[in-house]
């Protein structure tokens, strides 16, 4: 089992004064610091933070930046899955669009998504998490309420494609922001509450459309139309939100007191290992794309995402196709997004404390597995719905973690940067693949899909484990002069003493 301590403890004196004044360049900072501060073994001593300030630190970040980038991805989620609501409310009727024509709009999101994932994750820190994150937001809050306007194929089309080019930076962005906070064993917690928002997504956006819905008529406006309006502007404000109140530099954030400025610095020293140097290298980024962690993982990602995309898009349709109106698929899909976004949690919680990710993994996938099963076999209703619950605690929790296994797993930042970029951009394909599966009900062919994907992730998750495990015996077996190392990346996460997690 990997450890969860640090990868290697750093040692530095105290910061020279140069070094606490605020900067909100988060590259320059790292320059001005004297070689003890930037390099882990030039000092003597390691610092020890004590465990109770510590623990009071990290509970202030997150009530501030818990908060704001779930707020932020529950709005970037709620623009994008809001196409399975207004589907059962009448918009391909009143855009005059087949069954075939609306599975293409869902699936064009992801050729532009999946394109401009990689590209915003290496840009974040060179335009800073501010500015990258706060224009994303805004530019798709506009396109969200211009889709209230929409009256052909066409312009569905072309507001799902702005969609996608956006929203595809946001989740590698957020995901990055937060190894720029959190040590590695803190990180699967603070994934899930990402995902948690995506399950609060599908069960306050079934919930909100339900309400919305009611608004039918009012101004003239079909109840579809209000459901863009009212959410666009709703992630207008958290755009807004995002750039008054996320610092570019953790560090140095503005609610942080002195001494908890100085514990952050002290932090940033213990993780200098895991995120290595400011500068840019397209080295790192072309050691990234001959990870066979990266594709392995991206593989892995590509089948939990067509549960992800699939069942979190249309399982009001799912819902619908066991005999349900509209408005009853709509609450029912609540009870059933909380169970997946509960377990999920529970995972994360359960992932940090034993510092265990792959095994979690293929857990999770166990009861999605046996979801599908009943789903797609001849059983009553109630059986199927049943089958939904256990489906659920799959959705979440195998993205989640696999992407907190490859993110706690690949150093310095630029190296993990790209693999995230790319890992995403493998996975979220899934999305286009999940348009074009749910196309008829009862939907057999989608549902019977998503469960052979799971059962090839389970392979997948057994061969990745196996690797990652091989390559912690072959550093202990150089250590220990039983080898000679031959490996050609040395740097980052293959330092000897930087131990994967399992």
């Amino acid at each position: 089992m990997a450890s969860c301590s640090p990868p290697r403890p750093s040692t530095s004196p105290s910061p020279s004064p140069s070094s606490e004044k605020k900067d909100s360049d988060p590259e320059r900072r790292q320059h001005d610091l004297p070689p003890s501060e930037t390099d882990p073994t030039a000092a003597g001593t390691a610092e020890v933070l004590d465990p109770k300030s510590e623990a009071a630190l990290l509970l202030k970040l997150d009530s501030v930046f818990v908060p704001i980038i779930m707020l932020v991805y529950l709005s970037c989620f709620l623009d994008r899955s809001n196409i399975g609501n207004v589907k059962v409310a009448g918009m391909p009727e009143d855009i005059h669009a087949t069954p075939a024509q609306f599975s293409t709009a869902v699936s064009v999101f992801y050729a532009t998504y999946v394109a401009f994932e990689a590209p915003w994750a290496i840009l974040l820190k060179r335009l800073t998490p501010r500015v990258t994150l706060t224009t994303l937001c805004v530019v798709w809050s506009l396109t969200t309420i211009f889709s209230g306007f929409i009256t052909n194929i066409g312009g569905l089309y072309a507001a799902r494609l702005v969609l996608g080019a956006c929203e595809g930076g946001l989740f590698p962005g957020l995901n990055l922001y937060l190894t720029m906070v959190y040590k590695r064993e803190e990180q699967a917690k603070r994934v899930s509450y990402l995902f948690v928002c995506t399950a609060i997504a599908g069960a306050f956006g079934g919930l909100l459309a339900y309400l919305i819905l009611k608004m039918d008529g009012i101004g003239g406006q079909a109840g579809w139309r209000w459901v863009y309006f009212i959410e666009g502007i709703f992630s207008i404000l958290i755009g807004l939100l995002v750039w008054f109140a996320l610092p570019n530099d953790p560090t140095e954030a503005y609610f942080l007191n002195q001494e908890e400025k100085q514990m952050m610095r002290v932090r940033a020293r213990q993780r200098a290992q895991y995120m290595g140097s400011e500068e840019f290298s397209w080295e790192e980024i072309r050691y990234a794309l001959k990870d066979k962690k990266m594709w392995i993982s991206g593989a892995i990602q590509f089948c939990q995402d067509i549960l992800l995309y699939g069942f979190s898009t249309f399982l009001p349709s799912i819902i619908q196709s066991m005999g349900h109106d509209s408005v009853e698929a709509q609450y029912l899909t609540i009870p059933v997004y909380i169970t997946g976004g509960l377990f999920f949690m529970a995972l994360a919680f359960l992932s940090d404390k034993l510092c265990v990710r792959g095994p979690l993994v293929a857990f999770a996938n166990v009861f999605g597995i046996l979801g599908y099963i009943l789903i797609i076999s001849p059983t009553s209703n109630g059986v199927k719905f049943f089958g939904t619950f256990l489906c659920s605690a799959a959705v979440y929790s195998g993205p989640g973690l696999n992407l907190t296994w490859l993110n706690v797993n690949v150093a310095p930042h630029y190296r993990r940067a790209a693999a995230i970029g790319f890992q995403q951009t493998i996975g979220n394909t899934a999305g286009i693949v999940a348009g074009q599966i749910y196309r008829e009900k009862p939907y057999l062919l989608g549902n019977a899909f998503s469960l052979g994907a799971l059962v090839v992730a389970e392979f997948l998750i057994a061969g990745l484990w196996l690797y990652i495990r091989s390559c912690n015996r072959k550093k202990e077996r150089i250590s220990r002069g039983e080898v000679e190392d031959t490996r050609k990346v040395k740097t980052g996460d293959g330092e000897l003493d930087f131990k994967y997690h399992l």
